[in-house]
């Protein structure tokens, strides 16, 4: 997806050589990408971060539902956190493309065929925000229902809540099963109005409707589902905490 049709027309041919890809669709500005990217379900996309009316980042940001291709970058700027994708698992390529890069890109697209969690993983890391000189900021979580794997806001996720080794991300209407446990998702959600409330939930602050006090030392805390949590002991100080948010 570019708004440059010779790009588009370099990076087609190229693609084409390959014997196992097929070019399904392409784009010139961000709003048609997305569109395509929803409609056409393709396995691997290759995205332009600077684009008319919606820009690579923000087509990611966007994706919805477990349409989740395997992204790859392509710019012409290297100062978008190169060295933060190399790292990864997704790829980057910088304009011109080299076709030794391209090849290595179609390689990962290939490894990561039928894995879902680690597509929906990779599309998650690039919705994170990163600007040279800032901390990436979370910006969407993956959630799994059954074998589909979804990318999901985290202003819609309402709690955190581990039952034994599983960990539930609770929305206002569903659950989903998380990929990671509890105290790793907590370690991203820093800085985030997100609150520990007890060793097996973590809360999103802005859902948190009512807070009663059982006790000197006991809250009962309602989500906006109506769902009700009670602190810990332990975690009693972090209802002081969340009521300054």
């Amino acid at each position: 997806m570019d708004d440059e049709p010779i790009a588009r027309k370099v990076l087609r041919e190229e693609l084409e050589s390959f014997s196992d890809v097929v070019v399904v669709g392409e784009a010139e500005n961000g709003v048609d990408a997305l569109q395509n990217i929803e409609e056409l379900a393709p396995d691997l996309v290759f995205l332009d971060l600077e684009m008319p009316l919606m820009g690579g980042f923000e087509v990611i940001r966007n994706l919805r539902g477990s349409v989740l291709p395997v992204v790859v970058i392509v710019t012409a700027y290297n100062q978008y956190a190169v060295e933060a994708f190399e790292a990864g698992a997704v790829d980057y390529l910088l304009k011109p493309i080299q076709q030794s890069r391209l090849e290595k890109a179609v390689a990962r697209a290939r490894a990561l065929q039928g894995r879902g969690r680690e597509r929906a993983e990779n599309a998650a890391k690039l919705t994170e925000v990163l600007v040279p000189g800032n901390v990436p900021r979370v910006r969407k979580i993956v959630g799994r229902s059954g074998e589909e794997y979804f990318l999901l806001d985290l202003n819609e996720v309402l709690a955190f809540q581990a039952e034994g080794e599983v960990v539930w991300i609770v929305t206002s209407k569903t659950r989903y099963m998380a990929t990671q446990p509890l105290r790793a998702i907590e370690s991203r959600l820093k800085n985030l109005p997100f609150q520990r409330v007890h060793r097996n939930a973590i809360v999103n602050v802005n859902h948190v409707r009512k807070l009663s006090s059982m006790s000197s030392q006991r809250w009962l805390l309602t989500l906006s589902n109506s769902q009700e949590l009670i602190v810990s002991k332990r975690q009693a100080h972090s209802v002081r905490n969340m009521l300054k948010w």
